[in-house]
């Protein structure tokens, strides 16, 4: 007996995080999630409480507004994260300094159980686990969100540093 091949159209349930610390970031993330919900072939199944975050890496600024989103999409991975980057560019994104400041940020976290490993992606998302920024949200919405070490979302968040860091925001 064979297994079936996954439908050509079948959706594909995915997660993504998202941040935002230039601008008003609260209005930065509705907007890019409205974006995400006209996108045709996506789905918004869920989306996060909001947190506010202290900055990642090396550059000194503002905390961070992040929140995850989960989807079911028919897109392939790599036109999820054009479209991803095609929302950034329209929400004003400028890349001149990673880990900088942003008015938007919207990573592909998960793909269903695919593993990619290209230059410019990589799927799971290969730092998410060690993150408390983006497991607490993901973890709130999709315990069982599969990380590429074996681990869920809420079994890699029991041993996450930085957790104290993270702040639920009302409304």
């Amino acid at each position: 007996m064979t297994v079936p091949e996954k439908k050509r159209n079948a959706p594909t349930r995915s997660a993504l995080g998202l941040g935002s610390n230039l601008g008003d970031p609260r209005s930065n993330l509705d907007e890019a999630v409205r974006r995400l919900e006209q996108t045709e072939g996506v789905t918004l199944v869920a989306r996060s409480s909001d947190y506010r975050t202290p900055p990642w890496g090396p550059v000194k600024q503002d905390d961070f507004r992040n929140i995850c989103v989960v989807v079911d999409t028919v897109l392939s991975p790599r036109d999820l994260l054009k479209r991803c980057l095609a929302i950034e560019l329209e929400l004003g994104r400028v890349r001149d300094e990673r880990w900088g400041p942003r008015t938007i940020d919207i990573d592909v976290l998960i793909y269903g159980m695919e593993r990619i490993a290209e230059a410019d992606l990589e799927i799971p998302h290969p730092r998410m686990g060690d993150r408390a920024f983006v497991l607490i949200p993901l973890a709130e919405i999709w315990p069982d969100a599969p990380l590429a070490d074996g681990r869920t979302a809420a079994e890699a968040l029991e041993t996450c540093p930085d957790q104290e860091g993270v702040v639920r925001l009302d409304g």
